[in-house]
């Protein structure tokens, strides 16, 4: 059976549709590269299909508008009447008196930064320090948009020809300027994650790449580093996790119900270190949609695992499964289902004292069963509608259930960004079929805000403007440290195709969100970094020194930390935003500068050692720029 599924995966049939609509698109891909072994067929398939072009259909908000036109007024927020809240964090004591936020109707804005990222972002990270985000694909296409700077090229395995085509770029977030890296080892859906001291362990890939060990360090010069055969199984749409101690897990993959722990660099792991896990084999329909499962650090140390429509909780120490929470209903959820899963804020108070900090999941879309089988195995095709479910689930609780609501429009192949707010930006995907090659329709245009917190009368949900750029199979986001949003992916192809229904996108956007409206402005404060803490220890005071016009009122500060994932196939690994409790705020240390004393996080169950971003959110509108700040263990 394994061996039927990468056949299917390597020897595609795609389409392209001449009945459908047609969607415009701007001008694109300068200087088209030679499409080096990938070629379209000869005859279309004409089964139908196209894009989405009816009215926006928004159930508890108003219709997104185009621009930037929006307005802001104060809007006090009290105790929240959301029995999903109150029940996950009121019961633990968090206070939501006197939060205040400014509130806009801004629908966001996008902004294209680069006509041509060089390589499709199918894998995408930002850096801690040199603020590059590395983008990277995979070998197999043996072709991108940008050449390495000269040789030596890859030797393509079991051949004589020569890759000179780069697979992996380093993309400075502020100018664009693009680093081209070479690659050996066929990164082609594999995992990732940020070490202690920021850099990229990434696990996994096909074929020669599939029990490699890549690390790239944080330098102006520096390249991967690969370490073949150091996984004891090969590791493909797996999933990486990072423990308490800075240490690595990678779970599952295509044919392999395992995990196994990240060997240290340059060790390898024999197949003793693997470790068999049913749980894989228990949840793994005919079409798999399991693949790249959902998987956190719990605030209690132990271990939060989702595949297909069921949950589990598995201690890393003594390798047990402790709890299993109730199935989620309504279709599943993973690879190649494709929803999308986010840990939401940890909330901490000043001199935290609780033993266990709660801890929730969202997950949101997804696809029926069989979309796959009908999407890729059908013929002629058939795209089933994705899921309009969003469900919450505190995951510290051994006797939680699911909360099932409703999202504006059906989403599947999605990201989920959580912003430096806690809000939640729901953005990219298809509204029907299914992950794989031109599998899915529909394009799912608008993001989509989901507040975390509410007053009990606003929407948990609002609609945002569109971008003109279809993210499908294979895109990708970071959180900036302006609090915006890199965008960037979308290939639906096995190669780069420039005339296909969905080409090979290799454009990247940049959304603000509705905090970065500019009648907004006023409320962005300004981190002083010279002044300001930046290794901290767990537990520990520290401070942070802000400036901005104007009197500061305490009661409006937030002030959290956000730990860059690992993002691909709709899916981000070790995301995770935590709000520090304040213990002190000291106003005008200096004219209009003020010093806020916080609290690090009590523990690497909390919060893993390694790089964060911190900002400081004043009225629910984020700093100008983060810090990082490194916890150490």
């Amino acid at each position: 059976m394994g061996l039927f599924w990468r056949v299917l995966i390597i020897l595609p049939l795609f389409f392209a549709y001449v009945n459908g609509e047609h969607f415009t698109y701007p001008s694109r891909h300068p200087g088209k590269a030679e499409l080096a072994g990938f070629k379209g067929p000869d005859s279309l398939a004409t089964d139908g299909g196209g894009f989405f072009s009816g009215p926006l259909v928004v159930d508890n908000d108003a219709t997104a508008t185009i621009g930037n036109q929006g307005g802001t007024t104060e809007v006090t927020v009290g105790k929240p009447e959301d029995d999903t809240l109150v029940a996950s964090l009121d019961n633990d004591g968090i206070r939501y008196a006197n939060l205040i936020e400014a509130a806009t109707t801004f629908k966001g804005s996008w902004e294209l930064f680069l006509e041509n990222g060089g390589v499709s972002a199918m894998h995408l990270i930002l850096l801690p320090k040199i603020n590059q985000a590395l983008v990277f694909d995979a070998t197999v296409w043996k072709i991108s948009k940008i050449k390495l700077p000269g040789p030596p090229c890859r030797h393509v395995e079991g051949t004589n020809e020569e890759d000179c085509f780069a697979h992996s770029v380093l993309m400075d977030i502020e100018t664009g300027k693009l680093r081209p890296l070479r690659l050996n080892y066929d990164t082609w859906c594999s995992s990732g994650g940020l070490d202690i001291n920021g850099r990229l362990v990434s696990t996994g890939g096909f074929n020669n790449g599939s029990d490699t060990v890549r690390i790239l360090d944080l330098c102006d010069t520096c390249d991967w580093k690969e370490y073949p055969g150091a996984l004891a199984n090969g590791r493909w749409y797996a999933t990486q996790v990072t423990l308490s101690d800075g240490k690595f897990m990678v779970f599952g993959g295509r044919d392999f119900p395992t995990y196994e722990f990240v060997p240290p660099e340059g060790k390898k792991n024999t197949h003793q270190d693997v470790v068999d896990f049913n749980f894989l084999v228990e949840t793994h329909d005919p079409v798999e949609n399991n693949l790249y499962p959902f998987v956190y650090l719990s605030t209690d140390g132990n271990i939060f695992i989702f595949a297909n429509n069921r949950s589990v909780i598995l201690n890393p120490k003594t390798h047990k499964i402790i709890h299993e929470f109730p199935v989620l209903p309504n279709g599943a959820r993973n690879y190649p289902a494709s929803g999308s899963a986010c840990l939401l804020p940890i909330i901490l108070k000043p001199n935290e004292d609780r033993s266990v900090i709660p801890a929730e999941i969202l997950i949101c879309g997804g696809a029926p069963h069989n979309a796959f089988e009908k999407a890729d195995l059908q013929r002629p095709k058939v795209f089933l509608p994705g899921s309009c479910d969003c469900a919450r689930l505190d995951f510290t609780k051994r006797d939680s259930k699911w909360n099932i609501f409703n999202m504006p429009s059906a989403r599947l192949l999605g990201d989920m960004a959580v912003l430096p707010t806690g809000d939640v930006l729901i953005v990219n995907g298809a509204k029907t079929g299914s992950a794989g090659w031109d599998d899915a329709r529909e394009p799912n245009l608008n993001p989509v805000l989901y507040k975390f917190q509410t007053d009990g009368t606003s929407p948990k949900f609002t609609v945002l403007n569109p971008s003109n750029i279809p993210r499908m199979y294979h895109s990708s986001f970071a959180v900036l440290p302006d609090a915006k949003v890199l965008i960037a992916g979308s290939n639906t192809n096995p190669g780069y195709l420039d005339d296909a229904l969905f080409p090979t996108e290799v454009r990247v956007e940049k959304f603000s969100p509705h905090y970065l409206d500019p009648n907004l402005a006023m409320f962005r404060q300004e981190i002083i970094a010279e002044k300001s803490d930046n290794q901290l220890k767990y537990g520990q005071k520290f401070t942070v020194q802000i400036r901005g016009s104007g009197v500061i009122d305490q009661q409006k500060l937030q002030v959290t930390i956000y730990s860059p994932p690992f993002v691909t196939h709709g899916i981000c690994m070790n995301q995770r935003l935590i709000q520090l409790g304040i213990l002190e705020f000291n106003k005008d240390v200096t004219p209009n500068t003020n010093n806020i004393v916080l609290q690090a996080p009590m523990n690497g169950n909390i919060a893993q050692p390694g790089y964060y971003m911190l900002f400081v959110n004043y009225n629910g509108v984020p700093c100008l720029r983060s810090i990082w700040i490194q916890i150490l263990p």
